[in-house]
């Protein structure tokens, strides 16, 4: 199942490998990164604040969908980006970005009984994409091959690329 963890996982392991080829990728960018790659499922708020309760606070019809969908998260990414010193901000935006995409990539990959997706990529598109998909929702060996491919890229990161690095 792609859950929360497997997201963050995934995130890890693509911030430290973007980190070798960029070396101005430290940590705090490959935690950037990893909460990207949560930031789509902002939308799950709703089992703290129901989307009633909000419509009530409001006034006015109210869903939390959008934020898992490219047009939220990328209102969400750009409000990441502002909360950072200015010289840092095209950085977060962009690191949070490849989080997030890593995000979409991953559901992209679920299988749909339709063969459809939702719409993920609403503004821009705004209907489901036909999509294969490789695992169910209730599948457990994503989280195993995200588990697996983090493992390995720390140990390669620890071994082999951080040998020479200050910020090791």
């Amino acid at each position: 199942m792609a859950d929360l963890f497997t997201h963050v996982l995934i995130g890890y392991a693509l911030g430290v490998a973007l980190s070798w080829r960029y070396e101005w990728i430290s940590y705090p960018f490959v935690t950037a990164v990893m909460i990207g790659s949560t930031l789509p499922d902002l939308n799950r708020i709703v089992l703290v604040v129901p989307e009633e309760t909000m419509a009530a606070l409001l006034g006015l019809p109210f869903t939390w969908s959008p934020l898992h969908r490219v047009g939220g998260t990328l209102v969400v990414v750009c409000i990441g980006a502002l909360v950072v010193p200015s010289a840092y901000r095209r950085v977060v935006f962009a690191l949070l970005s490849v989080g997030a995409g890593s995000h979409y990539v991953v559901d992209l990959l679920l299988y749909k009984p339709s063969g459809v997706t939702s719409p993920l990529f609403w503004p821009f598109v705004t209907h489901g994409l036909a999509v294969e998909g490789f695992y169910l929702s209730t599948d457990r060996w994503p989280v195993v091959v995200a588990a697996v491919l983090a493992g390995l890229v720390w140990v390669v990161d620890r071994r082999l690329m951080r040998t020479d690095r200050p910020d090791a």
